[in-house]
């Protein structure tokens, strides 16, 4: 029978260690919010002793977002008692409110970190568990840097704190150092010892990845009989981060036969939480990262997309809305193979081809490929009017003839020339910033009410020549459209991606059918 595995959310403090990554009030809230329509089942919403702004921002999620009894609110404390006033005092308004308290176990933290022996830390623990207590029903008690701990000594210091009234055990790999076998067998052999001491008490694991293994350490604890599990979205954290939430969930719901147990967790909001994260925090999530990256459910491989669109199971696993996108994307570049390329010409009206009327579309396509490294709809029109030179669909796009993007304190400003059905057409605008006036200027233009959702810039190369990309996504009737675009002139780029997003708005809504 599937078990209920408890998620506690950590993005709030342990992901928010993350050099240059620190949140306002206003923007901590916002994510706890959402932690909450995610279906987290705990948010440890900041660490309240370390200052006054992260003391109030604490307390107002306890009121705000923990007004419900669906959800538990902690803070971090360590082992003293104006730490566990500070969580009590900030969290206690919440309807379900939990203190947090974490202390060292292995020889390395007790003797050098702390300068105590063993039965004096364990005694200072024991006494902050008690006083915790004296607050409020619930608490946790974490033994730093577990996975490194002499066993018996890490025993010995749960069976202590339980016995002092801790509801959660948390077991941390606090810098990594597990491996998932070795990590499996550690939870086993303490929930065995655990659940024949209290049965009532949650056993939590805590992972990091420094050796790239947080995932599999969480989902090796799983097996093993832990209750509870510590994420962050995105896997943000102290050094190379946390266990990531929506790998672990994924990955549970993916392979349910193997861990035999589920979350609350509403996959469908895992997109939306992983951009709100990365936009606040200013992290970038990596393209290719599991799950929340922007390739996890791209395919431009011929070979990939050949057997996706034969049979989405040959190299999907899982199904892209279950995490809240739209849909697979294929992107068509020089990898691409025939087969996509017919099926996107086929989703435009064009499916009356020869064999050889399409063999040399098909060799335009791949020397424009080569040129533009992505090729969207509407170059695939202006590949087949300029083959057939019979209709006129391209009269209908923007192409970018020059710009001009001034940059001050006081009047940024952009003017543009494009050209369209070969009249050159010109636009200025000023903004609140140059990409505010750019944009602006070529809305001028184009006469399309559109609306930008979403604005990156990454650099692509190195040295004076680097290759900046610019990928937006932006708004037109309700209907969101992505578009891309690299160049060494970043305003360049990003009034590129701007028209290619432009001209997949006229492919959908304006261009006359076939």
């Amino acid at each position: 029978m599937a078990r209920k595995i408890w998620v506690f959310d950590t993005t709030l403090r342990d992901g928010e260690q993350v050099p240059g990554a620190k949140l306002n009030q206003y923007e901590k809230l916002e994510v706890a919010q959402q932690l909450k329509k995610l279906g987290v089942d705990m948010i440890e919403a900041g660490f309240p002793s370390s200052s006054t702004g992260d003391f109030n921002a604490v307390k107002e999620i306890a009121t705000k977002v923990g007004n419900t009894d669906d959800i538990i609110i902690t803070a971090l404390a360590r082992a003293v008692k104006s730490d566990i006033d500070a969580v009590y005092n900030s969290v206690k308004d919440a309807n379900n409110p939990l203190i947090h308290i974490v202390l060292g176990t292995s020889d390395i933290h007790v003797e050098k970190k702390f300068g105590k022996s063993k039965d004096q830390i364990m005694d200072i623990g024991v006494e902050a568990v008690k006083y915790a207590k004296s607050l409020l029903p619930d608490v946790q008690y974490s033994t730093e840097d577990a996975s490194r701990s002499d066993f018996e000594y890490l025993w010995k210091t749960i069976e202590s704190v339980v016995k002092a009234g801790a509801t959660i055990i948390n077991v941390p790999d606090t810098v990594g150092y597990a491996e998932p076998e070795e990590f499996g067998e550690l939870i086993f052999k303490l929930n065995d010892r655990l659940k024949n001491l209290d049965d009532t008490v949650l056993l939590s694991v805590h992972c990091h990845n420094d050796l790239g293994m947080a995932t599999a350490n969480t989902l090796a604890a799983i097996k093993n009989g832990a209750d509870k599990v510590e994420c962050t979205i995105n896997g943000i954290g102290e050094r190379a981060g946390n266990a990531a939430l929506e790998e672990v969930v994924m990955s549970m719901n993916t392979r349910s036969s193997i861990y035999q147990a589920y979350t609350n967790i509403n996959t469908k909001e895992i997109m939306n939480t992983s951009k709100l994260v990365s936009s606040f925090m200013g992290l970038d999530v990596q393209v290719n990262k599991a799950i929340t990256g922007d390739n996890a459910f791209a395919h431009s491989s011929g070979i990939h997309q050949d057997g996706l669109l034969k049979s989405r199971d040959a190299y999907e696993i899982i199904s892209p809305l279950e995490v809240g996108l739209d849909d697979m994307e294929l992107v068509l570049t020089a990898r691409s193979g025939r087969h996509a390329v017919k099926n996107a010409l086929n989703k435009l009206g064009f499916n009356e081809f020869t064999d050889i009327q399409f063999e040399e579309i098909f060799a335009d396509f791949l020397e424009m490929a080569d040129k533009k490294k992505e090729v969207y709809n509407h170059d695939l029109y202006i590949i087949v009017e300029n083959y057939f030179k019979e209709s006129h669909i391209s009269d209908n796009f923007f192409e970018l003839v020059d710009l001009q993007v001034i940059s001050n304190t006081s009047f940024p400003s952009a003017s543009v020339k494009l050209k369209k059905e070969g009249q050159i057409l010109e636009g200025s605008a000023v903004g609140s910033g140059p990409i505010d006036a750019l944009y602006s200027a070529i809305m001028e233009i184009s006469q399309l009410d559109i609306q930008l959702q979403e604005y990156n810039i990454s650099s692509v190369s190195r040295g004076k020549e680097a290759v900046g990309k610019v990928k937006i996504q932006v708004e037109f009737r309700g209907e969101k459209y992505t578009a891309k675009a690299t160049d060494t002139d970043i305003m360049k780029a990003s009034a590129l991606a701007f028209i290619n997003a432009i001209n997949n708005i006229v492919v959908e809504h304006l261009v006359p059918a076939n």
